[in-house]
């Protein structure tokens, strides 16, 4: 039914644009020119440098004939190549597939694919799995993208080049175009990014403008960041875009500061010389963090804030962030909600808890971002909410504009994900008291031992708390009597030692007899290039352990 609202009132080119990230960067190019927008070793752009760079880059795709739907990959580590990808693809409203570096070649030959690429952008250091990748492309596929290869400045390690074009003659051969403008529909896709993979082929998670626009300012609001911040890429690009921030740097006119390898001296160096106040990550490298040597941080004065997310981090973490004086911000997400979509807001009155309580509290998945429409733990059998009582289990579950528009080519998986009409995250928690969310496992880390639920995050939480911990795994182990029981594979700070009997005992001051790890095994824990440990790995690994004894 119409209304005089209706008449007359229609939308036009002066009162509706679609939302898109590209906008902020033109914005910034506007307004902040002159300001720093990237440091990367001894090179420096300003934000007219930078926007002047993605659009030479936006023009040359754009001369290859890449547009709207049509995908480029990027095989880059945290270098300004990588940011302007993130400038440049959307704003000729082409598809961005930023690949995981750590992949083998026959994934990222399978992931070319998927996602039909047309162009690759790969820096050299990768041309050793690249290559070969690229030559399985087209045996296996018959697929021949363009390829771009990146010299970056600040690498001096082997890697041959792979293609016919180089970025930076790329850029010089093309003026820059007149404006990053984005797409005429926010619900086209912005990017392709591809799960773990860890039961079958990966899916391919389909983003759009409208979502990565208003994530990127959640990401300012729930961190209340300042105009200008000087944000530390020790979060890989490739991973969720950089849960948006490549974005939401450009629209507060802050600088990225880049960073090829993640190691504590080169992060404290980063952040002692730039300035840097914030940067995200996951725990295992806040872990590294908290354990450097205490000189490593020497005269770094400012305040830094961090963010963690990638895995529930351990209340031991938390402390100890809180110990050398860092403040950190615990959020939750997934790569289908655009990375972190929820957020344990820090209420005024936490700050008169204990520091063991406020580690608790923040520790919590908590509540959803300001602009998500809806989070919350439900029955996925019923669908409907679980009592707020931290006890009664269900899955979290979101609805939104920061959700996925679904999974590529994969109508099945896509239609499974958004059963009853929310997007289902295979994650089991609680909601407490005060509503926040509580995660108790994924479903598939449950061990279920003589018919009682463990939580493995419950007992690495346990393991956590001794000194001699820097990091550990709990996974389930087949038993004949019990079906399963914990194992928990563990690794040690330099220097430390300790026995598994030890590391048992400690756990029994804090866990009940049966959530107990019957055996602990001392060796490295596979990790993806995020931090995020493979917990998938070790199962395999315990399954094949116990069937050979």
């Amino acid at each position: 039914m119409s209304s005089i609202y209706d008449r007359d009132l229609e939308r036009n080119a002066a009162n509706f644009v679609a939302l898109s990230p590209a906008s902020f960067v033109e914005r910034s190019a506007e307004v902040f020119a002159d300001l720093p927008a990237v440091i990367h070793g001894a090179r420096r752009y300003d934000w007219a440098q930078t926007r002047d760079r993605s659009a030479r880059l936006a023009a040359a795709l754009r001369a290859f004939g890449i547009g709207r739907g049509d995908t480029v990959s990027v095989m880059l580590p945290n270098t300004p190549e990588m940011v302007e990808a993130h400038y440049a693809v959307p704003a000729i409203n082409a598809v961005l597939n930023t690949l995981n570096t750590r992949l083998d070649a026959p994934l990222l030959a399978w992931q070319l694919n998927h996602c039909e690429a047309r162009v690759l952008i790969t820096d050299r250091e990768f041309a050793p799995v690249i290559g070969p990748a690229l030559r399985l492309l087209k045996e296996e596929h018959g697929r021949e993208p363009v390829v771009i290869d990146v010299c970056d400045s600040e690498y001096a390690g082997p890697g041959e080049r792979l293609g016919g074009l180089e970025y930076e003659a790329l850029l010089a051969a093309h003026p820059p175009l007149a404006r990053l403008e984005g797409p005429v529909d926010e619900w086209d896709a912005i990017a392709v990014s591809y799960t773990s993979g860890t039961t079958g082929d990966p899916k391919g998670v389909v983003t759009h403008h409208r979502g990565a626009y208003l994530n990127a300012v959640c990401n300012a609001a729930t961190w209340t960041m300042p105009a200008f911040p000087r944000y530390l890429w020790t979060l890989p690009m490739f991973h969720c875009n950089g849960w948006c921030f490549p974005w939401t740097v450009a629209m507060l006119g802050g600088t990225h500061v880049c960073l090829r390898k993640v190691e504590p001296r080169a992060i404290f160096d980063a952040m002692r010389e730039h300035g840097v106040d914030h940067y995200c990550a996951a725990p295992i490298v806040h872990n590294l963090l908290i354990n450097a040597p205490a000189e490593q941080r020497a005269g770094i004065t400012q305040q830094v804030r961090g963010m963690v997310a990638g895995a529930a981090p351990p209340a031991s973490m938390i402390e100890g962030m809180a110990q050398i004086g860092f403040d950190l911000t615990h959020v939750y997400g997934l790569t289908e909600v655009y990375g972190p979509a929820a957020v344990a807001v820090k209420r005024p009155g936490w700050a008169g808890e204990s520091l063991s309580e406020q580690a608790r509290l923040n520790g919590r998945q908590g509540v959803r971002y300001a602009l998500q429409e809806g989070m919350t733990v439900l029955d996925p059998q019923t669908m409907a909410e679980v009592a707020a009582d931290g006890q009664t289990m269900g899955e979290i579950m979101f609805r939104g504009n920061l959700v996925m528009k679904g999974y590529l080519k994969n109508p099945a998986a896509t239609a499974k994900a958004f059963e009853g009409g929310w997007f289902h995250t295979g994650d089991l928690a609680v909601l407490e008291p005060d509503r926040y969310a509580k995660i108790r496992d994924r479903s598939k880390d449950v061990i279920i031992s003589g018919g009682e639920n463990i939580s493995s995050l419950e007992v690495e939480d346990a393991l956590y708390r001794h000194p001699a911990v820097l990091a550990c795994a709990v996974v389930a182990r087949p038993d004949p009597k019990w079906g399963e029981t914990p194992l928990a594979y563990v690794e040690l700070k330099p220097g430390s030692e300790v026995t598994a009997e030890a590391l048992i005992n400690h756990c029994r001051s804090l866990l009940a007899g049966y959530k107990l790890p019957r055996e602990i095994r001392f060796e490295e824990i596979p990790k993806t290039a995020t931090g995020k440990i493979q917990k998938f790995v070790l199962r395999e690994r315990a399954r094949s352990a116990a069937a050979i004894e």
